[in-house]
């Protein structure tokens, strides 16, 4: 078995605190009409093809590129904890592949704690991620989801 040490070089995390009831962030993620208002890039649109939201089921996204191709995200649930966790595996293709996600969400008061890591294979793997624009590219997906939470509760 790994040791913490061994699987800390392979984890990209970002945190997050929402001004808004755990509640509501857990639907955010959990719900498909939800889901389809922020998993994607700012200018781009999500069609969820499949939304199995239980341990064992599938989901997948997809998501038109302006080139005519299609970015494809999905993966299965390996764990749900309501409203504190969810541990999937995830293949965003073409980018990325073969990494699990670990979404926790800890109410603090009227505020969430949102902290989304994601374990890769590898630690080179990992820092080729990173440099590919992981804090770009998800930051600007949960600045989407603060926005539309902020409308959810507005």
């Amino acid at each position: 078995m790994e040791n913490l040490n061994e699987i800390s070089k392979r984890i990209l995390t970002i945190k997050k605190i929402f001004n808004i009831p755990r509640k509501t962030v857990w639907e955010a993620w959990t719900r498909p009409e939800h889901i389809v208002q922020w998993w994607a890039p700012k200018g781009m649109k999500i069609t969820v093809l499949t939304h199995e939201f239980k341990v064992g089921g599938r989901w997948k996204y997809t998501m038109p590129m302006p080139d005519g191709s299609e970015f494809i995200s999905e993966g299965v649930y390996a764990e749900i904890v309501t409203p504190e966790k969810i541990v999937t595996s995830a293949d965003f293709k073409p980018m990325t592949e073969g990494v699990i996600i670990h979404v926790l969400f800890e109410e603090k008061q009227d505020k969430t704690h949102f902290t989304f890591s994601v374990i890769h294979p590898t630690e080179e793997y990992c820092r080729q991620q990173e440099k590919m624009g992981f804090y770009n590219g998800w930051g600007s997906a949960f600045d989407r989801l603060g926005t539309f939470l902020e409308m959810l509760v507005g």
